[in-house]
């Protein structure tokens, strides 16, 4: 993985979690241009799939590959999911669902860059 990219997903993707709960805290429903935001860092997350399966392919591994596989997954399908669920119902909650969403993404983006690392230690 390229740690730099990845600390650049990790940080839009906190940055549409906050835009997520200024919009619950003013009580609004998913607004269109905060679904702008989420297809902005659903596009970096597979721009990662990209690198990660050309990384793979010039010989580079990670510490375990079944677990980093299974965590690129999640992190491209968590904004996905968690828009589905959010519009089904457009209210205040879904929009909370959203900035959690977004939470998740981080996170699932650091579990991918340490099992990467992983093979180094």
């Amino acid at each position: 993985m390229i740690s730099g990219f990845a600390v650049a997903i990790a940080v839009c993707a906190l940055a549409v979690a906050v835009w997520s709960f200024v919009l619950v805290a003013v009580n609004r429903p998913p607004t269109r241009s905060l679904l702008f935001g989420l297809a902005g860092v659903e596009a970096l997350l597979a721009v990662q799939v990209v690198i990660s399966v050309v990384l793979l392919i010039a010989g580079e591994r990670p510490g375990s590959m079944l677990t980093f596989l299974a965590y690129l997954v999640g992190a491209l399908l968590v904004l996905p999911l968690g828009t589905v669920w959010a519009l089904a119902e457009r209210t205040r909650s879904s929009t909370a669902v959203l900035g959690v969403a977004c939470i998740t993404v981080p996170v699932l983006i650091l579990r991918m860059y340490q099992v990467w690392e992983g093979a180094s230690a």
